[in-house]
Formats: C-alpha cells, sequence, structure tokens
C-alpha cells in the first residue's frame, strides 16, 4: 500500500505528507465538530478490507483525480460521534447515525480536495455513502494505491483510507 506514484508527481507531495495532511483533517473535523480528540498513526502497511459490527462512511472524488476518502469505525464509536455531533444520545443505529458518519466523510472530502485542487484544477466530490452491518468487506480501486491511516480515541480504533489515482 503506498500512494500512487503520478499523485506523488502531479501534487508534489510525498507519502508521508499526504498522510499527515489526512491526520491533520481528522484531528480537525473531530475537534471542531465531534468534540473529541483523535490520535493519529503512521499508515497501515496491509489493506484492512473487512469489518465486523461497524460502520463506513464513504466520499468519491472525480476529475483530474478519481478515488475515495472513507472512515470506517466500530458501531459503538459511531453511536459515540453522532450522539456529539447532534447533542442527544443516540443508541442504535439509524438515519441520524448514517448521517452523522456521512458527513465526516464528507468533511474530510472536503479537506481532500482542498489539498488536490491547488490550483484551481476540476476536483468534484459525490453525495456521501454510508455502509453498515455485522460482517461486510469494502474492496477499493487498488489496493497499491492507497493510503490507511489508523486512529484512536476513547478506547475505540477507527481508519480512514484514501485512494486516489491521477486520471489521463
Amino acid at each position: 500500500m503506498s500512494l500512487n506514484l503520478d499523485i506523488s508527481r502531479s501534487t508534489s507531495l510525498t507519502e508521508e505528507q499526504v498522510a499527515g495532511y489526512v491526520i491533520d483533517a481528522t484531528r480537525e473535523v473531530f475537534s471542531k465538530m465531534v468534540m473529541m480528540e483523535v490520535t493519529g498513526y503512521f499508515p497501515l502497511k496491509e489493506p484492512v478490507k473487512s469489518f465486523k459490527c461497524g460502520i463506513t462512511g464513504m466520499v468519491g472524488f472525480a476529475g483530474v483525480y478519481s478515488g475515495v476518502i472513507s472512515i470506517h469505525c466500530p458501531v459503538a464509536l459511531a453511536l459515540k460521534i453522532t450522539s456529539n455531533m447532534v447533542g442527544m444520545d443516540c443508541e442504535r443505529v439509524n438515519d441520524d447515525l448514517n448521517d452523522a458518519i456521512g458527513e465526516i466523510a464528507n468533511m474530510l472530502g472536503g479537506s481532500v480536495k482542498h489539498l488536490l485542487s491547488n490550483g484551481g484544477l476540476d476536483v468534484r466530490l459525490s453525495i456521501p455513502t454510508v455502509i453498515s452491518g455485522e460482517d461486510y468487506t469494502v474492496n477499493s480501486l487498488s489496493d497499491q494505491d492507497c493510503i490507511i491511516v489508523p486512529f484512536t480515541t476513547e478506547g475505540h480504533t477507527m481508519l480512514v483510507g484514501l485512494t486516489l489515482k491521477k486520471e489521463d
């Protein structure tokens, strides 16, 4: 797993810089919107595709770059995130939870879009997609062209993944 070489060349950013940007953006979104502090670590060496009792929010990129940014977290953490965002207890997977996780993915997507569209490049975001389940798999464009950063907060671990490809 690593950042696509075409992405590094076109943005003049190293994989470490992009991972650092993902960490900073995630910390900022969680601090300001969720009132939670998260700690990011170095990107994982191997992709994570299977999730149990989890929820995943994703936003796609189109234009000069294509790809997706995703947030994967256990349902227990998603409930806490949603409760903090809406200001009332969320005790089960429902539309509020889906909206909250989708909005987190959307804000992370907006941060990465800002990085990628530097200089006025055409980069568009999709509407958020949220999936959840007891046991599910998420497959990416390419496990070779992604960065997956683990985060911890309040005793839980979540992942933020970024997969990008430069279009010809």
